[in-house]
């Protein structure tokens, strides 16, 4: 971080500072501290991958070992299985719990579990249909696993209230409890690795699981899936090593002690705005640094092991959920100065707020360029542009580390290659998606900036529900998103090509989302252009080449196109 700071300073202030030079430092000093953490999460994690027989014996000694000291050590604890609904297809999250219930089934297990459906859904209508879903659901499993079905009419406290609710009713019932979302699943085999890893450890109070995502015939599902997967893979063993038991929760997916989490995990309310108290959004984070504050680890096991989720279908649907995170995550600042808290856990918190702060940042320096080429012969010669070159393309490698490391990990593994289909199959998407991370990124940070805005004014988005089908976007609803990304971008590119014609191409990389963002959402939310990526191996996961068994069954429509 220093080391870039000095270059910016160096390249910003070559003949004395000024005032453009010092805001232009300033924004970037405000990237530094996220862009530091991913270059080191990329290189940490990479070290591991390719260099460490064990990954997971290297960053969970003490579950592992024990976890695996005889074969399949017996499961002893009561687990509850928590699937928090609101306001969802039934249909949809029948098919995958009874695919998680098989296998627990298969594996002789269910007399362990308890499955727990936590209903917070608020419409009269479907609320009626779901009760009648859920409840032939349990008559139809009686005799393989205990199921109960509750639906809240107040949703006090969103899904951290619907999780307290459970444990303030049936906790004492149950030893753990694994989170599961609407549209989560996961294989009976990776539930009970990580009963059996909680078993062994009396300390760990939360684990969570890697979750990965479901193969999707969505065309804007598959590039970012697949961007995400790689990312996910050195950012989250970096992560995992330097945070140890401070790690992090991301709400679903994951298994947790009842017993601290009841008694030391309820959220506190947030200061009061003019609709009265507020609940905390992003609930997740808060509840791990809580519970390591009690004493407890909270640990991450950073190996990809049948454990998916389904991601947006469509560029509208993928930034509502973000700017939900968004406005969560920026609740933390007032949660940071929490008393007691491990230096680490303070951290996380900052970091997750650093990642929506940046977004201005970003904004704010593509507006800088667009004043300086319009005021070039006044502000060119206060720079010094040999070195904000250096300082762009580093900066742009650095971005983009995580991914690189991971795709380097790949290539460099024979194994790896053909679970993506193949070198030629495996590069040409990783280019691929890079162009589209580069495209889509800038439309984030304008979104996240304009909603920040709108926060410091009061007005929240809290929490809505989210539409999960693949469906396509209409040209007018686009345009309605995306006219002021489309001028703001426009206008800089054109005043940097006219004055400054020589950055117009280094502008580009971060500027030339702005300008597409309507066709973008609309053409990658075509089913025809979704099919042609997945016939074609566009973005094509592991689960694509060797579909596990546990997927096989729940018929996704990108394995069924596929197959055809």
């Amino acid at each position: 971080m220093l080391v870039l700071w000095w270059l910016m300073y160096r390249a910003v202030t070559p003949t004395g500072q000024t005032p453009m030079g010092l805001v232009v430092l300033g924004l970037y000093t405000v990237l530094l501290p996220w862009l530091s953490i991913g270059t080191w999460n990329a290189i940490i994690g990479f070290l591991i991958m390719r260099f460490s027989t064990d990954p997971l014996a290297k960053l969970m000694p003490q579950a592992v070992a024990a976890a695996h000291s005889d074969q399949d050590p017996p499961i002893t604890a009561s687990t509850a299985l928590l699937v928090c609904v609101r306001n969802e297809n039934p249909a949809l999250v029948i098919r995958n719990l009874s695919l998680t219930v098989d296998g627990l089934v298969l594996a002789g297990a269910t007399s362990r579990f308890h499955l727990y459906i936590l209903s917070d859904t608020n419409d009269p209508e479907l609320a009626a249909h779901e009760e009648l879903e859920f409840e032939s659901f349990k008559a139809a499993r009686s005799q393989q696993i205990g199921l109960t079905y509750r639906r809240r009419v107040i949703n006090e406290g969103y899904k951290a209230g619907n999780v307290h609710d459970f444990c303030e009713r049936w906790g004492n019932q149950h030893e753990f409890a694994l989170t599961l979302d609407a549209d989560s699943f996961m294989s009976g085999r990776a539930i009970l690795r990580l009963v059996r890893m909680m078993q062994a450890d009396p300390q760990l109070g939360i684990l969570q699981g890697l979750v990965v995502a479901m193969p999707s015939q969505s065309g804007f599902t598959r590039l970012f899936q697949f961007g995400m997967r790689l990312g996910m893979r050195s950012w989250t063993m970096g992560s995992a090593w330097w945070q140890g038991d401070c790690g992090p929760y991301w709400g679903h997916n994951a298994l947790f002690r009842i017993k601290p989490f009841t008694d030391h995990c309820k959220l506190p309310l947030l200061k009061p705005d003019r609709h009265g108290p507020r609940h905390i959004l992003s609930h997740d984070q808060v509840e791990a640094v809580l519970m390591r504050r009690a004493g407890y680890h909270v640990r991450v096991m950073p190996l990809e092991d049948a454990s998916w989720e389904q991601n947006p279908p469509t560029l509208p649907e993928f930034v509502q959920r973000d700017l939900r995170w968004c406005e969560g995550n920026m609740q933390y600042g007032e949660l940071v100065a929490m008393p007691k808290l491990a230096l680490v856990s303070r951290i996380q918190l900052m970091l997750a707020m650093l990642m929506f702060a940046g977004a201005p940042a970003w904004i704010g320096l593509m507006l800088c360029a667009g004043i300086t080429a319009s005021m070039a012969t006044q502000l060119i010669p206060t720079f010094n542009k040999d070195l904000l070159k250096l300082l762009f393309m580093t900066t742009l490698v650095l971005f983009y580390l995580p991914k690189i490391a991971s795709a380097v990990d790949v290539v460099c593994n024979k194994q790896q290659r053909a679970a993506f289909g193949g070198t030629g199959k495996f590069v040409s998407g990783f280019f691929i998606e890079t162009v589209f991370s580069m495209l889509i990124n800038p439309i984030m940070w304008f979104n996240q900036t304009v909603f920040l805005g709108r926060l410091l004014i009061g007005n929240s988005k809290g929490w809505i529900g989210q539409t999960r089908d693949d469906h396509s976007v209409a040209w007018l609803s686009a345009v309605r998103l995306y006219w002021l990304h489309t001028l703001f971008g426009l206008t800089c590119l054109i005043l940097i090509a006219v004055n400054l014609p020589h950055a117009f191409v280094y502008a580009l990389f971060f500027m030339l989302g702005l300008v597409v963002p309507i066709p973008l959402a609309v053409v990658l939310s075509w089913s025809s252009v979704g099919k042609w990526m997945t016939n074609a191996g566009i973005g094509q996961l592991p689960e694509e080449t060797a579909t596990p068994e546990d997927l096989l069954a729940l018929e996704l429509p990108a394995l069924l196109t596929r197959k055809v």
